[in-house]
């Protein structure tokens, strides 16, 4: 998100960032992220999205599950899409 200023941060600095600009969901592909931070306490929830690749061929087939789960998710929490 070069825009935000966000590109290059890690993730750490990148949730608070995310969450300091007042986003609700953060999603990522990377699998490591839910060992990696402590969510407690947060206001942004992590969406951990699995797919064959990060290709957008590979990303359509998971709209619909990511949509419902968006829907539902909760500050804190870390939800395997």
């Amino acid at each position: 998100m070069p825009e935000l200023g966000l590109a290059g941060k890690k993730n750490g600095e990148l949730l608070s960032l995310a969450e300091a600009d007042g986003f609700e969901v953060f999603i990522t592909l990377d699998r490591g992220i839910a060992y990696q931070q402590n969510l407690s306490g947060r206001n942004i929830a992590v969406m951990l999205i699995r797919a064959k690749s990060s290709r957008l061929a590979d990303l359509i087939s998971r709209v619909a599950d990511i949509l419902a789960a968006v829907a539902a998710i909760e500050p804190g929490q870390v939800v395997n899409v």
